[in-house]
């Protein structure tokens, strides 16, 4: 009996040793899977953040689980233009913004460049580069005057979205919020000095991709101040500063792609049955009507577009919205992702550029065109190059409708195009996609068998326009940019996500806004959505 309980005695504690050594192992505690020694050790081991869960929301965003969807025209067509054939498409978990990117956020922006850059001989074009323009209200047989005085900045439209604002300048507004969130992190997480970083004098500009790469020549020559005290724990005296291993900084705002707004504008979740989809979606909403079938909100519009010629809002005290032109981002019910305005109030920017056909055939997971890969330029120390004062002048560009751009913020990394030895590659062959099978010869078959490669399909003839013989013959080039949804000024045709638009990308007008997207790190199964900040 003794012997028997002996030996039961000795399996339990071989079962729970083995099953401890198991647990710990698998849960990855302060053991590398790979050579068995000690990680996030005070003896010097390997740092590895393997706390990490999730990425956190951003301010602003709503997580927007990926997953499979025919993307394109699936209902009316009534102007055959069929730019936006159907096809399958699966699209990666990612982030968007609840609403359009508004007036106030986009007033705080200019405030920030004007403190930092408004009252520098040299830096002021920044700031005067980024102003949206306000005459796209003007119209010569329209009294609208009002809206080019005040639409931008009065408090009674700082809910609305910002217009006039071109696919360029947007582009910079994701850059800086990119920028203030992850220094806002950093702050917040110890690894910088807050009172040094809201200090009227701080002229700090900081690169999230500088600081990953150089952080402590990333803070410039006021390092002692901005540095915060988790910076400073290190006993030896060097710093400690947050690496992307730590997964604590956030990727770059963005413009989200094309498919990436489709999918989102669309919410099919009111078509899900289990892994299938029943039907089609000609709106955002769930239905096939403009007006509300709910008891609450009988016959109320879902979205703020043109009712039909000279009827903008309704008649007064029945089915008039307020709105007459954009209205608040809030002002009618969000979709199934709980994202408001996806359908009316402004078309939106989004990141690709426009050709008519969509190549699917090879390209159904994370469609997009307009991919121009480019890498660091590094100087004979070995470092990065960046914007500052010496050569801030190459970062300016005069735009063909007479406004200025700049490419880059002080402080952000300059880049060029990859070259031949970078491109020895399977998967791409050269640095700039953005025409790439877009229908001219290289898409062909024959490609490289004898025909003039010379023969760009959308691309040309060039700009010089002096020589009848180099006459454009098409408004479709690699600075053309899509817009999806409707607006203030569109029909309800319009409000269907898969229709498609484009303008230059410098183009502005008074019915294009804007929202931004991030991308989400990890695996796109995720079952719960990332806590909020």
């Amino acid at each position: 009996m003794i012997k028997k309980n002996s030996f039961l005695y000795l399996i339990l504690c071989l079962t729970f040793t083995i099953g401890c050594n198991k647990n710990s192992y698998k849960s990855g505690k302060n053991i590398s899977q790979a050579t068995g020694w000690k990680i996030n050790s005070s003896e010097g081991g390997f740092k590895l953040n393997n706390k990490y869960k999730r990425q956190i929301n951003a301010p602003g965003m709503i997580f927007i689980q990926g997953g499979t969807f025919v993307k394109g025209n699936t209902k009316d067509n009534v102007m055959h233009d069929w730019n936006n054939t159907p096809t399958q498409q699966y699209v990666r978990s990612f982030f968007i913004d609840e609403t359009e990117v508004t007036n106030g956020m986009y007033v705080e922006y200019l405030f920030w460049l004007k403190n930092m850059y408004g009252n520098d001989d040299i830096l002021s074009d920044i700031y005067k580069a980024a102003l949206p323009d306000t005459l796209v209200w003007r119209n010569p047989l329209g009294f609208n005057e009002d809206m080019v005085n005040n639409y931008l900045r009065h408090p009674a439209f700082s809910e609305h979205p910002v217009v006039g604002v071109s696919w360029k300048q947007a582009t910079n507004f994701a850059k800086w919020r990119t920028q203030r969130v992850n220094v806002r992190i950093l702050a917040e997480k110890g690894f910088l000095n807050r009172d040094s970083i809201l200090s009227p004098k701080s002229k700090l500009n900081f690169n999230t991709t500088r600081y990953l790469l150089d952080p402590e020549n990333s803070l410039g020559e006021n390092l002692e101040e901005l540095i915060g005290e988790k910076a400073k724990s290190e006993e030896n005296g060097s710093y400690s500063f947050a690496g992307i291993e730590d997964g604590i900084l956030l990727p770059a705002y963005r413009l989200p792609t094309e498919t990436e707004w489709e999918y989102a504008a669309l919410g099919m979740d009111e078509l899900r049955d289990a892994n299938l989809y029943r039907g089609k979606k000609k709106f955002p909403w769930d239905g096939e009507y403009t007006r509300s079938q709910r008891k609450k909100t009988l016959g109320d519009q879902l979205a703020n577009y043109k009712l039909g010629k000279g009827d903008y809002g309704g008649i007064a005290g029945w089915s008039e919205t307020g709105s007459g032109i954009t209205t608040s981002v809030r002002s009618y019910p969000p979709n199934s992702f709980g994202l408001f305005g996806m359908g009316g109030n402004v078309a939106e920017w989004v990141a690709d550029v426009y050709r008519p056909i969509i190549d699917e055939d090879a390209n159904d997971f994370n469609y997009y065109r307009g991919n121009l890969y480019t890498k660091p330029v590094i100087d004979e120390l070995g470092k990065v190059v960046t914007v500052n004062k010496e050569n801030i002048s190459d970062q300016f560009e005069r735009l063909p409708n007479g406004r200025i751009n700049f490419k880059n913020f002080p402080g952000e990394i300059i880049e060029v195009n990859l070259d031949s030895l970078d491109l020895i590659r399977t998967n791409y062959s050269k640095s700039d996609n953005r025409d790439f099978r877009d229908g001219d010869s290289e898409s062909s078959r024959f490609f490289f068998m004898g025909q003039d490669q010379s023969n760009q399909m959308y691309n040309s003839p060039s700009n010089d326009q002096s020589d009848p013989s180099n006459f454009r013959s098409s408004l479709i080039s690699n600075d053309s940019r899509v817009y999806k949804g409707g607006s203030w000024l569109d029909r309800s045709y319009y409000l269907d996500p898969a229709q498609r638009r484009f303008l230059p990308e410098y183009m502005t007008t008074n019915y294009i806004g804007f929202r931004c997207a991030m991308s989400y790190l990890g695996e796109s199964r995720n079952v719960s959505k990332p806590k909020k900040r």
